[in-house]
């Protein structure tokens, strides 16, 4: 199926900045999430044949966003490996992607924490709590069973929870789960 050049600049006009702000909170890097933008819209126009528009269309844009970004964090830690570029990639780093789209505190806190965890819980995070998927979408984004994206959400907050413990981090207040 062919994709028509107004439906991509429509998709693409509405779909670019979460794709970036995706790509952003989970590489910290300004060039890696611009990268990233462009690589997920590449493979997104020229798999479009083989998008299901049965069914919504940002889970499916989400899948191409992880797997470009997994493919490019690989590449980049090979990069760093070897060193054969400048070893000057920290003037691209963002100081802290909070101070861009999160105001409070305890806002920062929580990414803070979020970003310290493993990229299978952070993942889970940011696709559940970040961009409001379901665990049953999570799951069928992520391609693993249901019981297993619950199992990954329910590790990645206690991980959350040992740090509340550790460095005060109010977690309620950061809107990251209910008071009991």
């Amino acid at each position: 199926m062919f994709i028509e050049e107004s439906k991509a600049e429509k998709i693409f006009r509405e779909y670019r900045d979460y794709v970036y702000r995706t790509a952003l909170l989970l590489t910290k890097s300004r060039s890696l999430a611009d990268d990233i933008t462009q690589e997920t819209f590449i493979r997104l126009l020229s798999k479009y044949d083989r998008y299901d528009d049965t069914r919504p269309i940002k889970p499916w844009i989400y899948t191409i966003t992880m797997n470009v970004a997994k493919t490019v964090t690989k590449k980049q830690r090979i990069v760093k490996c070897f060193s054969f570029f400048s070893d000057d990639i920290a003037n691209d780093q963002i100081d802290s992607v909070e101070k861009s789209f999160l105001k409070s505190d305890e806002m920062r806190e929580l990414w803070m924490a979020v970003n310290s965890l493993s990229w299978k819980s952070k993942e889970i995070v940011v696709l559940h709590f970040y961009s409001e998927f379901t665990l049953k979408e999570c799951s069928e984004i992520l391609g693993i069973p249901i019981g297993t994206a619950k199992s990954r959400l329910n590790t990645a907050l206690k991980q959350l929870r040992r740090l509340e413990l550790q460095v005060e981090l109010n977690l309620t207040k950061a809107g990251l789960y209910e008071e009991r």
